[in-house]
């Protein structure tokens, strides 16, 4: 699969989870909005029953008054009169809720306000036929009795009453279609999202049983790309170990066939340099004889005082061309030697031992004390983590980074060099920090590079010591850096694992 079809297949992936989390999201709060417009449209409702049952149980208790009422009139029975009591003292608390609940209606709060006056003429009228019994008016209550039927009070009732009961049929009939509606719609949202979140999942499964299989098909491949990975890798680890093996033994024995012609030319050197002074010093015999002047013998102290003019300025060049081609021929040993060096230590198997680093350095500082001292500088060690490694090659890493603090302080600045500690994620970081000359930035790569130098040459060396160092770390499987600017000091970090296993290295060197 190509990069562009996986990076599409990925980017539907995300609209398709994008589309479903909105679908979702949409779903869930339009339910919840049509959930609470029905639960405000089922609570219309439940009001208008409510009033409905309210209307009812005030005309009950009308017409339980009235039965008390007429049946007191006509036997003047006390219990009568209690009921009537009991049923008159409920009316006007019922006739105020009812006023309370149709509130929300113009129309209902109206007819309600007519129906209390009604309720209170109809009370009014009770009473009255209660009182004329208590007085012994038995023929003025039964004519009352006979005109109750035809009381405009009443019939002030029955109509009120009955208007308020078609306004609320009608809101109740408003109210229950309003309602159904409403469940009706989020039924149809609670079956369509249903649908789309189903057909979104039967998407998303077909989307990810065929990444499935793109990724098993993926996987195949990789580790068929692997086999060949690993067999090319072993073909090309034994290409490199015997590459490396060829490079350290050319480098041995042209170190070594270098080392013979450079001993000739150091024979020869010191023969002509020998030859030198046999010549001139006949030279100055000529030339004495030539002046009549005393000879000179054969084995004369220094030719130079021999020689006049010319020819004295002659012998000097020649001895100055000699010490030329001399300390060449050191220089040219050295680094012969150097490489010789490289090539061994290459060879050296590595062994890794537990090494409690503070005492190794400490035995490190107090070899170079003397140096130390005489630079007038301190050499602080702070505390370190102990790893496992190979001895020597950790001792020749901090000596070499050590001498080099000493070596190139600052003229006339007391030296301050620190050795510190940590660790993190399993490896250990070391930092030698010195307040010395520092190095130009655009020199930090270059103080790495074999036989490169950076900087004044003012001190002894042949360019191996960083390089040499930062091999050592690689094999050891650490890295190396620099931080520094000139006239400011550096700080070099080593970063080698805490417990390290030779066995790979080893296996390639």
């Amino acid at each position: 699969m190509t990069v562009d079809a996986t990076r599409r297949r990925a980017i539907g992936q995300i609209l398709l989870l994008a589309a479903g989390l909105f679908v979702l999201v949409a779903i869930s709060a339009l339910s919840v909005v049509l959930v609470t417009q029905s639960r405000k449209d089922n609570a219309w409702v439940v009001h208008t029953v409510e009033v409905e049952n309210q209307i009812n149980a005030l005309l009950l208790d009308i017409r339980r008054a009235e039965s008390a009422t007429r049946a007191y009139m006509l036997s003047s029975a006390p219990q009568f009169l209690s009921e009537n009591e009991s049923a008159t003292a409920a009316i006007l608390p019922e006739l105020d809720h009812l006023t309370h609940l149709t509130s929300d209606n113009p129309v209902q709060a109206e007819n309600a306000a007519k129906l209390k006056t009604a309720v209170e003429l109809r009370l009014g009228e009770f009473a009255r036929g209660i009182d004329r019994t208590r007085n012994n008016d038995v023929a003025a209550s039964i004519a009352v009795l006979r005109e109750g039927r035809s009381n405009e009070a009443a019939e002030a009732i029955t109509q009120i009453t009955h208007a308020m009961r078609g306004e609320e049929d009608r809101l109740f009939a408003l109210r229950t279609k309003i309602a159904d509606r409403t469940q009706q719609l989020a039924s149809i949202v609670t079956v369509v999202g249903s649908g789309l979140v189903i057909a979104l999942a039967a998407i998303s499964v077909f989307l990810v049983r065929r990444s499935s299989r793109a990724r098993d098909f993926a996987e195949a491949r990789l580790r068929d790309s692997n086999l060949n990975l690993e067999a090319t890798v072993d073909e090309r680890t034994a290409d490199l170990r015997e590459a490396n093996n060829e490079i350290q033994r050319f480098a041995y024995i042209v170190s070594h066939d270098l080392r013979s012609p450079l001993v000739n030319i150091m024979g020869f050197t010191s023969e002509l340099e020998e030859l030198r002074g046999d010549i001139f010093r006949r030279i100055a015999t000529l030339g004495h004889m030539t002046d009549s002047a005393p000879l000179v013998p054969a084995d004369g102290g220094d030719v130079e005082t021999m020689l006049d003019g010319p020819d004295k300025q002659l012998s000097q060049d020649f001895a100055e061309a000699l010490g030329f081609i001399k300390s060449s021929i050191a220089k040219m040993d050295r680094l012969i030697t150097a490489i010789l060096n490289l090539t061994r230590e290459g060879r050296r198997e590595f062994q890794p031992v537990q090494i409690d680093t503070r005492e190794l350095i400490e035995s490190i500082v107090s070899t170079v004390a003397h140096q130390a001292a005489e630079a007038d500088a301190q050499i602080r060690i702070e505390p370190l983590p102990d790893i496992i490694s190979d001895r020597l090659a950790i001792e020749q890493i901090f000596s070499n980074l050590i001498d080099n603090a000493l070596k190139y302080l600052k003229p006339g600045v007391p030296g301050d060099i620190t050795i510190r500690g940590r660790t993190k994620l399993g490896f250990a970081i070391f930092e030698i920090a010195d307040n010395g000359r520092g190095i130009d930035p655009k020199d930090h790569q270059r103080i790495f590079d074999l036989f490169r130098r950076a900087g004044t040459q003012d001190k002894p060396g042949q360019g191996i010591g960083l390089a040499h160092v930062r091999a050592l770390v690689r094999r050891l499987g650490g890295t190396m850096s620099v931080s520094s600017e000139l006239h400011n000091g550096s700080t070099f970090t080593i970063t080698l694992p805490i417990a390290w296993a030779a066995s790979n290295r080893n296996r390639d060197t």
